[in-house]
């Protein structure tokens, strides 16, 4: 469903959508704190909220994929990424939805994170920037309006999903070339994959969240099921034993006999607490 926003803000932040607006500032607030942190502290962010994939296996930083989208190496960097985003994120977010495109940009952010970690996996160099969550936005655009027409270099018409191969072959190219580190363009690469089939699945955010309410509830009722029916055999073992004493006497049982009517009366009796 399409969902129109109003431009009803006055400035820099006219017609922006939500998210995207809040991405921004969040970037660049925090891209503020980098130079503060740096240059006043010498503490240098990137080697904390940075993603390190040797790390996030022998550390367990797994926060790192999440903060390493929000830091950026230079203004350029920032300005790029915010830009792009802007450009192609806008228009997603109007045709999905604030909440379907906040779970997309982290989706694609992670998975480009992900995708860092398994071709770089004893890196110990920091992977920074939102550029694969944004490359995903990019081939969200291309897939979802392929036709729409992007002006490279303000000059040259290129359709969408044109635009979107020529990064897709470019960026795998640099991934798997011997000449560059792999790092950044594995992440550029990792967003591309993961929002293609994403998208090509047919998920959706709200979908996604019903299957997997639908999957907890299942899983509560079966352990509620298994619960009932370990009570059920229970109490059944417990009147045969009970049975075999009015007829035997106590000193009949065996000693896996005597432990069930213990467990049984302890259950009965954390029951009657309960109750009470």
């Amino acid at each position: 469903m399409y969902r129109q926003y109003d431009s009803y803000e006055i400035g820099v932040f006219r017609a922006i959508t939500p998210v995207i607006k809040y991405l921004i500032i969040a970037n660049a607030v925090i891209f503020v704190a980098q130079i503060i942190f740096s240059q006043r502290l010498d503490i240098h962010l990137s080697s904390y909220l940075g993603l390190i994939p040797k790390f996030t296996y022998t550390k367990l930083t797994v926060w790192q994929f999440f903060t390493y989208l929000f830091l950026h190496g230079s203004f350029y960097h920032i300005l790029i990424n915010m830009f792009v985003l802007w450009m192609f994120g806008c228009e997603l977010e109007r045709s999905w939805g604030s909440r379907e495109f906040l779970f997309f940009y982290f989706l694609t952010g992670v998975g480009a994170g992900v995708f860092s970690v398994v071709f770089n996996f004893g890196s110990t160099i920091p992977v920074i920037g939102a550029s694969g969550a944004v490359y995903g936005v990019l081939t969200a655009f291309g897939m979802i309006f392929p036709n729409r027409l992007i002006y490279l270099y303000f000059l040259i018409p290129v359709r969408a999903k044109f635009f979107v191969i020529i990064i897709g072959v470019i960026t795998f190219l640099s991934a798997f070339s011997s000449s560059a580190s792999g790092i950044a363009h594995f992440a550029h690469l990792g967003g591309m994959v993961i929002g293609f089939i994403y998208l090509k699945k047919g998920f959706r955010f709200e979908e996604l969240m019903e299957k997997w309410r639908t999957y907890r509830m299942h899983r509560r009722l079966k352990v509620i099921r298994t619960k009932q029916k370990q009570e059920k055999d229970l109490k059944e073992r417990m009147n045969n034993i009970l049975d075999k004493i009015n007829e035997f006497g106590y000193e009949s049982l065996s000693e896996e006999e005597i432990r069930i009517l213990n467990k049984a009366s302890q259950y009965l009796f954390k029951g009657r607490k309960k109750g009470n």
